[in-house]
């Protein structure tokens, strides 16, 4: 998966080095969840209930750089 980074104005982040600290952290963030979901199931539970679960911790996620 191919993802263009952008800023919240809009343009788009280009750095190299940026990108690929982006790129590693999904990965090791893919690779966690997999683990994760797969020991869920190996748990006996609810297919739909663990991603709604999963998708309900990343929407709670708190931006520590917000403006207040």
């Amino acid at each position: 998966m191919k993802t263009t980074w952008k800023r919240p104005d809009g343009s788009i982040v280009a750095c190299t080095e940026k990108i690929k600290v982006l790129r590693e952290n999904l990965e090791e963030l893919r690779q966690m969840a997999q683990d994760a979901f797969e020991d869920a199931l190996l748990m006996e539970c609810d297919e739909s209930q663990i991603r709604t679960v999963f998708q309900e911790v990343i929407a709670n996620l708190e931006n520590p750089y917000a403006k207040l």
